[in-house]
């Protein structure tokens, strides 16, 4: 028999600095390529943003780098018709993946451990950004009760079939939601290395020292050590060998590929915020990006452009809804560049953990739900109207 055991809510400290002149009702506005970034790719939703002209260019680029899985993909958990591409006019729904693969994993191994569920207003004025927290618990046909970022790995199969992830990573999604999504996307958290590189670097904003759980001072430079889980198996290690763990200076400064990608990966920091930090710096990461790149004219330079296009595609699969090419989706989505963005932020940023058997899990609350439930509706103005306290004022 399972055994149940409540865990606590605890509510991670804020991270972030107030801001001098700032009303706390202040909701931030950003252009939507800038926060999408993360799942479609950077330079992919960047250009569709900003330069229509320029994505025309590089059609054929765009065309062979990003590769499509079929529609069947957005059925429904009910098996339902996947939508055809009438359903982006109105209100829709898009399933954004973030996986972060390493060096000699199995391909059948990897969790989707960042989910976006992006909801587009039926006017197309606002979009809204909502984290589905990666260790709330799911059934998944045929593979039993599992943690949620476990339904993409469960789809995979033995070779590491990323349409079969996505497919059940969808299903999975869409019950525990009841969502039904016209688009999803799967990105390579590691993807960004290359585009990141192609950039020369990226500013980042570190808010305390951070301890790195994969990155170690050897021969004094920094070097990526694999199978390192969490914080004090990465303790145990530093004193078992002697490498100092490599910190994450407090600061903003220019930061190279592997250095802002390990510092986005951290969820073991000094204020406790666990996932809910991580994934504000990844956000951060994805701003950071766009910047850069908006900054060096890259959006003037058509052999920069393909460059990134390529290797943004290369660590992306693009499900989209029958009969709508890859071309068509992005300039589907040329009217939202400047939509009102509204970030999320699940149970309000509570840890809402539990045990089973001593495995954790964390659970949607009601108000959760009922977000989820706003969606479907197209009433999440209402919902937010209802629970200010769970709109992310630091998005």
């Amino acid at each position: 028999m399972e055994r149940t055991t409540p865990v606590s809510k605890r509510r991670p400290r804020a991270s972030g600095r107030s801001t001098p002149g700032r009303s706390a009702a202040a909701r931030p506005k950003a252009p939507l390529w800038s926060k999408l970034v993360l799942t479609f790719g950077a330079v992919l939703m960047m250009i569709a943003g900003t330069s229509i002209v320029m994505l025309r260019s590089v059609v054929g680029t765009l065309e062979d780098a990003v590769d499509l899985a079929g529609a069947d993909v957005l059925a429904g958990p009910s098996g339902q018709a996947a939508p055809d591409a009438k359903a982006l006019k109105g209100a829709f729904d898009v399933l954004l993946l973030g996986i972060d693969t390493r060096p000699g994993q199995k391909a059948d191994d990897a969790r989707s451990d960042t989910i976006i569920i992006v909801h587009v207003s039926g006017t197309h004025q606002e979009a809204y950004l909502m984290s589905v927290p990666r260790d709330v618990r799911v059934e998944i046909p045929g593979k039993g009760h599992r943690k949620i970022n476990g339904a993409f790995q469960a789809g995979l199969g033995p070779q590491g079939d990323w349409k079969g992830g996505l497919k059940t990573a969808t299903q999975a999604i869409g019950k525990l939601t009841g969502i039904t999504f016209e688009a999803a996307a799967v990105i390579d958290f590691n993807g960004f290395n290359k585009i990141i590189t192609a950039l020369g670097s990226v500013r980042m904003c570190v808010d305390d020292d951070t301890k790195s759980i994969h990155h170690y001072v050897v021969n004094g430079k920094p070097k990526y050590i694999g199978g390192i889980a969490d914080n004090k198996e990465a303790d145990r290690y530093a004193g078992r060998t002697g490498n100092q763990r490599f910190v994450h200076k407090k600061g903003c400064r220019n930061m190279r590929a592997w250095e802002a990608l390990d510092f986005a990966r951290q969820r073991y920091l000094p204020d406790g915020s666990t996932d809910y930090g991580r994934q504000r710096h990844q956000q951060q990461l994805i701003q950071a990006i766009v910047a850069k790149a908006t900054s060096a004219g890259v959006l003037t330079d058509i052999g920069k452009v393909n460059n990134l296009i390529r290797a943004a595609g290369e660590s992306m699969l693009l499900s989209l809804p029958q009969g709508m090419e890859v071309i068509d989706f992005f300039f589907a989505l040329q009217d939202l560049a400047a939509a009102d963005l509204v970030s999320l932020k699940t149970n309000a940023g509570w840890y809402n953990g539990y045990e089973i058997n001593g495995e954790s899990f964390e659970d949607l609350n009601e108000e959760s739900k009922l977000m989820f439930k706003a969606a479907t509706l197209d009433k999440l103005g209402e919902f937010i109207a209802l629970y200010p306290n769970f709109v992310n004022r630091k998005a």
